[in-house]
């Protein structure tokens, strides 16, 4: 694949940091995943990263299917990520109450391809505009979706850590997935927990899918981010992924 990107996690001003991040990136095709753990002290910070271990572990079994039914191999693929969390839980009781978000971007040459679970977004943008984002599966997603709340004061909304759906290794899936057309040239796709898009304004995001923007930018908005966060910010991690 002919990609350029980078990706950057923060702790935050938190105690320890329960995103995780993963990728893959070859001739055939590239995976990137975000997951923002839930629950306790330590059991969100093992449910994302086992999340991202188990996804990683069947990318090569389930992209050699994708060719036939690429929503109905990516479902199976999270039953499978899901059940390997199961297992690297063993009969730890943590595995209960251990949650994460997700969000799983698949490209090749003919589609792209996502899955998401609760407030970790995909962005897929070009110089001009943002093209779409994926919806949250959260309260105050349902109030802007009414016409009740803006798109950019979700963030401050008191309801805003109200997810609707999350992952868990002890229930099927709910991921919402979505096939679209294949990654045109020049076009950049961000994926980001929330402690990244929470405090970041729209013509910044945007200044991540000018054709001069790269790294530096990226790494410039998550120390941003971590800042406006005023002594309390989330962690904060960001994926950037664009078509060369």
């Amino acid at each position: 694949m002919n990609l350029e990107f980078y990706q950057f996690t923060s702790i935050g001003d938190r105690e320890i940091n329960q995103d995780c991040m993963a990728h893959i990136v070859n001739d055939a095709y590239a995976l990137f995943i975000v997951a923002d753990g839930l629950g306790g002290h330590l059991a969100g910070e093992k449910a994302s990263l086992f999340f991202c271990q188990g996804m990683l572990g069947f990318a090569e079994k389930y992209n050699k299917l994708m060719a036939g039914s690429p929503s109905a191999t990516i479902s199976a693929w999270l039953v499978d990520a899901v059940n390997e969390m199961k297992r690297l839980f063993g009969q730890d009781r943590a595995a209960e109450q251990a949650c994460t978000t997700c969000a799983v971007l698949y490209i090749d040459k003919r589609f792209v391809l996502t899955a998401h679970c609760g407030d970790t977004r995909i962005y897929r943008m070009n110089p001009q505009r943002i093209l779409w984002r994926t919806q949250d599966h959260s309260v105050v997603q349902q109030l802007v979706n009414q016409g009740e709340l803006s798109e950019w004061g979700m963030a401050q909304h008191p309801s805003q850590n109200q997810l609707t759906c999350s992952i868990n290794a002890l229930r099927p899936p709910g991921a919402e997935i979505c096939l679209y057309p294949a990654m045109e040239k020049g076009e950049t796709f961000v994926l980001c927990s929330d402690g990244f898009w929470g405090n970041i304004k729209q013509h910044e995001l945007l200044q991540l899918a000018q054709l001069d923007s790269g790294k530096a930018e990226l790494s410039k908005l998550v120390r941003l981010m971590i800042l406006r966060g005023n002594g309390k910010s989330d962690n904060v991690t960001a994926q950037w992924i664009r078509c060369l």
